[in-house]
């Protein structure tokens, strides 16, 4: 992160200047402070430069579709700041073996990424609610207001005149669905991909034709899944 005169650069694009009033808010400058601390004294991810990944690759203008995560993977070498993805070299988490079990179901998609850049390269913002997690110990920043920071991007999102489909999976980011009031907006709720609850909903519910088919309606590019 670096500071520049009066203004705050996190992100280096439009974000920055969306975000530019939350982050000069006294939550959120302790909330670094906070998070900083835990880095130096803890193992914590994603790495420190990966925190803000979703904002610094999918652009506040490119935005076109959300996909709402809860705090990112909490073992080592997994989570790098997007919702869901891990790193290629690393085993395939359960979540995200059924996201890409339902894509090759839905659209006949095979993928052996698992890095999902190529998707928040194309406007698929891959948000966690919750920004980072002490290693073992999943929900452990939960609380620490990241929260706050997060439903503000959402809200921002919610302004914008475009449409955007917001893609909430479980009951978590469906508690975020009050947020989004903008009635252009579309909204994909469901079953989370867990395997705790992904034969009770996600699996055959087909969100990924479903987005293309909204943003070609939309007159936007589809996602080249």
């Amino acid at each position: 992160m670096a500071y520049k005169k009066h203004k705050i650069n996190i992100t280096n694009n439009k974000w920055d200047d969306i975000l530019q009033e939350e982050y000069k808010k006294e939550y959120f400058q302790q909330l670094i402070s906070f998070i900083k601390r835990e880095y130096k004294n803890k193992t914590i991810f994603p790495e420190f430069k990966d925190i803000f990944n979703a904002l610094m690759i999918t652009d506040y203008e490119d935005v076109k579709v959300l996909i709402l995560g809860q705090d990112p993977y909490h073992g080592i070498n997994q989570a790098h700041g997007l919702s869901f993805s891990v790193y290629n070299n690393q085993k395939r988490p359960p979540s995200l073996r059924n996201i890409f079990k339902e894509l090759e179901a839905d659209l006949g998609i095979k993928r052996n990424d698992n890095n999902l850049t190529d998707w928040a390269l194309q406007g698929v913002l891959l948000l966690n609610s919750i920004l980072t997690v002490e290693e073992g110990k999943p929900l452990s920043h939960k609380s620490t207001s990241w929260e706050v920071f997060t439903d503000n991007i959402i809200k921002a999102l919610n302004d914008k005149s475009e449409p955007i489909i917001f893609v909430l999976w479980g009951n978590y980011a469906k508690s975020k669905k009050n947020l989004i009031t903008n009635k252009q907006h579309i909204i994909i709720e469901g079953t989370h991909p867990s395997p705790l609850s992904a034969n009770r909903g996600f699996l055959g519910s087909k969100p990924f034709s479903k987005i293309n088919l909204y943003l070609e309606r939309k007159g936007n590019n589809k996602v080249k899944w």
